[in-house]
């Protein structure tokens, strides 16, 4: 497999599995993954509405994870179950040789649904070492070629019934020549999800014909504008939700969409009411916007998914899954002209890669289209390829269910 030399590391872990790595206090292993066993210790925090609630805690930290190379940025994810009242807070540091390299930071506190606590990212944090970034921690002066991750488990001090881990793990990337580094995008696209200050990447090697060339998937093709004006307390509308209707399309693809129960409070249905639920359940209160990239895997996990956020070094890796029958969200920017094909600006937008070409093109599943019919697009590799890199460093949502294999990892695995 012939990729770019960009330094990018995955690593997971999966409950109970992996109960042995790392620490853990006040939680046990369950049957479906990490569950509370007992208090640790408890903490008030406010409810949706601002009402202070006493919870009982648990955590599971990570052995710290060496990557082998300077790390730029660091981005987390995790599947889990969350019962109301219950939710989770995820948090990550640097580390370096046989030492914390940064203090923690707080990658996001996490609920199933908005009524338990405020689904949402952390502002403000910011110092020499680091910063976060909504979902992302960016290494600032410190010195990283690790990272540790600590997830903990809330629940109501007056309930049995808790959350459950089911995995967790992280992506890092290092930082690119200044050559690669791609060209500022100081506006915002109509497909609305901005992504926030990242680094860019070199267009990836193509490489030579990957076994995805000719396969196409799939997925159904759903449009994000049949929901414009739509319930815009969440993230401005259909406009605006390029990362949850890529998501619903790939549930769907899947089998796993909601059931109608779980969205009935649609109302009108509109044309797809799961687009409006994935919405919903993505929101990050503090981003103001459904673009969160870990909430977003988290909410394909409820759905019995294994997802998680990655980068990808090129489209030759992205073949592999295609090879897999595994469809990927890829998020990406460009101005209008420079993909022919996506004929608009965005500084920042998701959409699903459902297959190649025979002759190796992305075929793309692009949910800022009119309607259902016009969301399938085909586009030029190498221009595609560019503006994923540059737009995004390669980010992925891989989603998949958990008996669906992978494919084959690369020496230096980024899944």
């Amino acid at each position: 497999m012939t990729t770019s030399a960009r330094d990018i590391a995955y690593r997971g872990f999966r409950f109970p599995a992996d109960l042995a790595t790392g620490s853990r206090t006040g939680l046990r292993a369950g049957r479906h993954g990490l569950v509370p066993g007992g208090a640790v210790g408890r903490l008030t925090h406010p409810d949706p509405d601002g009402r202070p609630r006493r919870y009982e805690w648990g955590a599971w930290t990570s052995p710290p994870v060496p990557v082998g190379f300077a790390v730029r940025e660091v981005v987390p994810s995790w599947t889990a179950d969350a019962p109301a009242g219950c939710w989770l807070r995820a948090e990550l540091r640097g580390w370096h040789g046989d030492a914390a390299a940064t203090g923690w930071y707080a990658l996001g506190d996490w609920a199933a649904d908005e009524t338990t606590v405020r689904r949402t990212s952390v502002p403000g944090q910011r110092d020499a070492d680091a910063r976060v970034e909504t979902d992302t921690l960016l290494v600032g002066d410190a010195t990283v070629t690790g990272w540790q991750l600590r997830m903990t488990l809330l629940r109501p001090e007056d309930t049995r019934r808790g959350p459950v881990l089911r995995t967790a793990g992280a992506v890092a990337s290092g930082a690119l020549p200044p050559a690669d580094a791609p060209a500022p995008v100081d506006r915002g696209g109509p497909a609305g999800e901005v992504d926030r200050d990242r680094p860019g990447s070199g267009g990836g090697e193509g490489g030579a014909p990957g076994s995805g060339r000719g396969r196409v998937l799939d997925v159904p093709r759903w449009s994000q504008r049949l929901h414009a004006d739509r319930y815009p307390q969440w993230g401005g509308g259909g406009d605006a939700w390029c990362s949850p209707t890529s998501t619903a399309m790939v549930l769907a693809y899947w089998n796993a969409s909601p059931a109608p129960r779980q969205y009935a409070w649609v109302r009108p249905p509109g044309p797809r009411p799961a687009v409006v639920h994935a919405a919903r359940q993505c929101y990050d209160q503090a981003y103001a916007g459904t673009g969160n990239w870990a909430f977003t895997t988290a909410y394909a996990g409820l759905h019995g998914m294994d997802a998680f956020v990655t980068r990808l070094r090129s489209l030759t890796e992205a073949e592999a899954f295609v090879a897999a029958g595994i469809p990927l969200v890829l998020s990406t920017a460009y101005r209008r002209g420079q993909v022919p094909g996506l004929d608009y600006d965005t500084a920042g937008h998701l959409l699903v890669l459902v297959g190649f070409t025979a002759g190796g093109d992305p075929v793309l599943n692009d949910p800022y289209a009119p309607n259902d019919d016009a969301v399938r697009r085909t586009v030029p590799r190498d221009r595609f390829e560019a503006a994923w890199q540059q737009g995004s460093g390669g980010m992925a949502y891989v989603i998949r269910p958990p008996d669906v294999p992978l494919p084959a990892r690369p020496a230096q695995p980024n899944w």
